[in-house]
């Protein structure tokens, strides 16, 4: 079924739209929410709120691209569950390297004026991915947006982890650098 055609259920309020969204995007959102969780019960638990979300977000809202939209609740919901289980197991695990990697690059300051910077931030993060060649950017986008192994990534682009491992250090410190050259107090 056609994205638009999905979107329609949902505006319409016809409960196929919830096992339509599911045979289209279901593996695609069970995949980012394993990644982030690797629990496959909690995957299925944040997919299954990622649909109700959806239910409760349309109308009003109509997603341009359907699977971004999901994405994206998928994978903010996989990382409040993340938090939560940390909170109470303190454990380790794929998401908490994921999560120490790009830690250097956040600072701990949540006052509102970081608040009102975070749309500069999201555009000059960006704009720095907008610059990288093709390959570079979708290592970037595998690891810190879908939580991808380092193994993963390595078969899929056909390098060695440790060839990844360095593009992926690599890559921090120039958006270190540019974020540090555009006045962001990291």
């Amino acid at each position: 079924m056609e994205d638009a055609a999905i979107v329609w259920l949902y505006w319409e309020r016809d409960e196929q739209a919830i096992p339509a969204t599911a045979e289209k995007y279901g593996n695609y959102c069970t995949a980012i929410a394993e990644n982030i969780l690797g629990s496959h019960a909690d995957a299925e638990e944040c997919v299954n709120d990622t649909y109700l979300n959806a239910w409760n977000a349309m109308p009003p809202h109509r997603p341009a691209v359907l699977s971004a939209f999901l994405g994206k609740l998928v994978r903010n919901l996989s990382i409040n569950r993340w938090h939560h289980n940390a909170a109470q197991k303190r454990g380790g695990g794929h998401s908490a390297v994921v999560f120490d990697e790009i830690a250097e690059l956040v600072s701990g300051d949540d006052s509102p004026e970081r608040e009102l910077d975070r749309r500069e931030l999201v555009k000059a993060v960006d704009d720095f991915l907008d610059r990288l060649p093709r390959n570079k950017k979708r290592i970037f986008v595998c690891r810190y947006w879908y939580f991808d192994s380092i193994s993963d990534i390595s078969d899929r682009f056909g390098m060695t982890e440790n060839n990844v491992s360095v593009t992926l250090s690599r890559l921090r410190l120039k958006l270190r650098n540019h974020l540090l050259e555009r006045g962001f107090d990291l």
